[in-house]
């Protein structure tokens, strides 16, 4: 019997400048599992895809910002869509947890195709990551 066809995950590579920091971070905070590792770096389970946290303190670097909604959002990020509720949950974490946001969650498109919700926040080394959520998974190519 075949087992069913997965979909693809992604892998993404990104530098860090403080490995015991991304595992608080990552592994801590935002409960992804820990894979391999070595004093150079570490791979995490992101909600089914593989990163790795690669200690290069000279590439943590301040990203530029674009203006979407009025807010400026970093232009170099990356991040999840997540379920309205699991998105939820990760938000007070993050709070509970003290990180600062850049962009508080907020809620996108409100009655429109594409409605969504979204934070935008850094990891210790300045990475920025976004989490969204739609109303509607439908929406999540939606044009306006």
């Amino acid at each position: 019997m075949k087992s069913a066809p997965q979909r693809p995950r992604f892998h993404l590579a990104f530098p860090v400048d403080d490995l015991a920091a991304a595992r608080a971070f990552y592994g801590t905070i935002m409960q992804c599992e820990e894979g391999r590792s070595s004093e150079a770096w570490v791979d995490f389970n992101f909600y089914g895809h593989q990163i790795v946290a690669h200690l290069a303190p000279e590439e943590c670097q301040p990203v530029a910002t674009g203006g979407v909604d009025g807010k400026a959002v970093p232009v170099r990020h990356f991040g999840l869509l997540m379920d309205w509720t699991a998105w939820e949950a990760l938000a007070a974490r993050f709070e509970a947890a003290g990180v600062e946001f850049i962009i508080e969650p907020y809620v996108r498109f409100k009655g429109e195709p594409g409605e969504q919700g979204t934070f935008f926040l850094r990891d210790p080394a300045g990475n920025a990551l976004e989490f969204k959520c739609f109303r509607d998974e439908a929406g999540i190519f939606a044009r306006g």
